[in-house]
Parts: structure tokens; sequence; C-alpha cells
């Protein structure tokens, strides 16, 4: 049985199918602060509370026999992060030490953490960015995420952790119309919502040292994300056979112990910037979007791209999914988030 913490959320519910798809059980704790009942399927069990109720998870794990967790649980906005630094701290930090601390009473053995690029910052002269990339957040955001991993890290060998980090980059896309992403603050969603308002969508900096002038980032398609996910839950289980062919290596590396514990990119490799995805959303749509060009917003890196390099040795994982499906499937969307009040 995997837990999957945060899972009635946009990512988190793609990650619930995947894995019931691969034939797991499920079980979704969410507090549905931003997540959407709807969203857990039947055969999942939902349980409805804060992660930070530690003696009421250990009761979930225990009852339910949970063996492993995928946690996803956190706030993430990282402009809202650095208004309120102390509240994104106290959920994110405080719900991995909640989880933690619950992990180790229920003798739950198996994590795979939800974590983020922006744990790299704004990079210099590392693009790819690579798993061993300075780490130098610019956001209480990114620090929660870093400190997450720090806390794993360290926790992994007291109570016999396997585990694997997931620095996720710039998610988008959906697998159904329901699955659609309500976020605000994200690039496509914001370009729908510019064009359902009747307005054009905006581009902040058109000077930056790149092909067409825009910020470049790497997009990675949420059901590419989920597969990923899958795949890490194999990993953390021992399933080697199924992981790539730096699975066994990276079992008998670190403290000679046997664990297995990986920080992995998931991004495609591939970069776009701000314009590209302007058309990309256009070509969905079937009518050219014309863009409105605004200053640059303090502290946008020229580019941000990921080397998935380490991610298909270890997990035997790779994006199968370019640009074009992730603005047509939240194109296709857009119909249900015009339904429930988000367009």
């Amino acid at each position: 049985m995997w837990m999957v913490t945060g899972g009635a959320g946009y990512i988190g519910s793609h990650i619930v199918r995947a894995l019931l798809d691969d034939g797991q059980q499920v079980v979704v704790v969410d507090d549905l602060s931003t997540g959407l009942m709807s969203r857990v399927p039947t055969p999942a069990h939902l349980e409805v509370f804060s992660i930070l109720d530690t003696k009421q998870l250990v009761t979930v794990m225990r009852q339910l026999k949970v063996t492993g967790v995928v946690h996803l649980a956190a706030k993430k906005a990282a402009g809202e992060s650095v208004d309120e630094p102390v509240y994104y701290h106290y959920e994110n930090t405080g719900g991995m030490i909640s989880l933690l601390r619950a992990m180790e009473a229920a003798e739950v053995k198996r994590l795979v953490y939800s974590s983020s690029a922006a744990v790299y910052g704004e990079p210099v002269d590392d693009n790819p960015l690579t798993e061993s990339s300075p780490t130098e957040p610019t956001n209480p955001y990114g620090s929660s995420k870093l400190i997450g991993e720090m806390m794993v890290r360290d926790a992994a060998p007291a109570i016999g952790l396997n585990w694997a980090a997931l620095r996720y980059f710039n998610v988008a896309g959906c697998g159904a119309d329901d699955l659609a992403d309500t976020s605000a603050a994200n690039l496509i969603p914001m370009v729908l919502r510019a064009h359902a308002a009747g307005k054009a969508p905006q581009i902040f900096g058109t000077d930056y040292p790149t092909p067409d002038g825009t910020c470049i980032r790497d997009y990675i398609h949420v059901v590419d994300l989920a597969e990923a996910h899958v795949a890490a839950c194999r990993l953390v289980s021992g399933d080697l056979a199924a992981a790539g062919p730096a699975a066994e290596a990276l079992a008998a590396a670190g403290d000679g112990s046997g664990r297995i514990e990986a920080v992995l990119n998931i991004g495609t490799g591939r970069g776009s910037s701000v314009r590209e995805v302007i058309d990309s959303v256009g070509r969905a749509m079937g009518e050219p979007l014309v863009a409105e060009e605004s200053p640059r917003r303090i502290g946008d890196p020229s580019i941000v791209q990921a080397d998935p390099a380490l991610a298909a040795e270890v997990l035997g994982w790779r994006s199968r999914k370019v640009l074009d499906d992730m603005t047509g499937s939240a194109v296709s969307g857009m119909g249900w988030l015009k339904e429930n009040g988000y367009l």
C-alpha cells in the first residue's frame, strides 16, 4: 500500500492514477486546501487531514499497512513564500518532520519525495543542470525543498530508509480534462487565463541572451512525471530488475548497508522559450496569439534546463511527450476549467 500525501492535487492526482494503473493499492492523505476530492478515483482510499498531524499519520499507516510514501503535500508558490516564509517552513519543513516521525513510528521504510528544481536557485554557469550543480535557493519555497532533502538524507541511516528525491522542472499539461492545472502561477495556465479574459498573454523580458530574447525553461509533461514516480517507487522497493542499469550500483554505494538513496532531475533536457510556449498554445487553439511585451521581472534567470541523464540510468525512465503535447492537453482541459470557475 502506497500513501500519497497531496494526492488530490494537480500532480498528485496523476501519480495516484499511474500507481493504480501499475497495480498498486493507494491511500491519499490530503487536507483539500488546494486539492479536489473529485480527483481521487474510487479505487484509492482518501483520508482528509493535515500531514502535520503526526499521530493520525501513524494511525493510517498502521491500520492500512502502508509500506511506502510518495510525499507531495506542500505549499509551492515561490512568490508567496517570499511574503510568508515562516508559514512555508511551518507547512513544508514541519510537514517533512511530521512525516518522518510517523514513518519511523510505523516502520515504513520507503519514500519518494517531491523536490523541485527550485533548490538550484538562479543558475550561473551550469546549463543544463545536473544533480551536482550548486544548490542555492533564492526563495523560502526552494529552501524548504532543499531542507526536506537534507532531513531525509540525515534520517535514512537511522530508520533504514530507501528513498529518492525527484527534482521537478516545469510541470505542464494534463492526462485528462478533469485533471487540468488549476494554478494561477504557471505559464501555460496564465496564457489560457489571459485568452479567456480577452487579454494578450504577457512576456516579461525580451532581451535575454537566448535565441528569441525570452526566458527558456525545461517543461515536463505531468504524465511523464507521474511515470517517473512509478519507476522511483519500484526503485525504493528494491525492484532493481525493473529499474535502470545504474540501480544495482546505487544500492551498493553509500554506507555499505545496501540502502537505496537517489536525487534525480526530472525534466526533458530540452528547453522551450516563453515565446515558443505561447506559439504552441496558439497552435493548439487554432489561432495565433499576439503577446504583450513587458520589462523583465527581478530574479528570472535566462535559462533553466535539466540534464535528466541520471534519471534515465537509475530509473530506466525517459520523458516521451513534447511541448505541443503539453499545450494541446492544457487547451483540451479549458472546458473543464471554465465549467468549474477556474477560467
